[in-house]
């Protein structure tokens, strides 16, 4: 039986921390699900199906990642692909109660799915879509930040919004 993990996220964009978590749940589990969620509470950049494209690109070498997306409950998701588990990427001792949370109502909405917090790499704790967002408007540099392929849509995201 093929063990199945789902690794939500807005992914807006995604960015090298993210990308570490993916990489070392893929090598975990059997079948991994990147989904991209459409959080009503924040504005995104880029679109679902944008995410989804750039999220396709920089995972297309690991092969049994498959990129989606949802809205509604995580678990219901998780049950419709059957999922064992949920990956929830950690930074800072900060995430750990927000994520308790979260990880506490899933429980209790599904008892057969189980949440497994990764520690990203060190050199990524700081990291967040927000802060390489600020960055790439003002033109900073994000090279060490994200994958190519978003540093280019970042790029052109933001290109396009000072020529209008």
């Amino acid at each position: 039986m093929a063990r199945v993990a789902v690794c939500p996220g807005s992914f807006d964009p995604i960015t090298l921390g993210h990308l570490d978590i993916i990489t070392r749940a893929a090598k975990v589990f059997d079948e991994l699900y990147v989904v991209v969620l459409n959080n009503s509470s924040k504005q995104p950049l880029f679109s679902v199906e944008e995410r989804i494209e750039l999220i396709e690109q920089v995972t297309k070498s690991i092969p049994n990642v498959k990129v989606d997306s949802f809205q509604g409950l995580l678990v219901d998701y998780a049950e419709s692909v059957n999922a064992d588990a949920i990956i929830r990427g950690l930074r800072a001792v900060s995430d750990f109660e927000y994520e308790m949370q979260i990880t506490s109502m899933n429980r209790v909405l599904s008892d057969k799915i189980e949440t497994f917090f990764i520690m990203t790499n060190n050199q990524y704790s700081f990291l967040s879509s927000s802060i390489v967002k600020e960055v790439a408007k003002y033109d900073g540099n994000i090279s060490e930040l994200v994958p190519r392929e978003v540093e280019k849509a970042l790029l052109e995201k933001f290109n396009n919004e000072k020529e209008k």
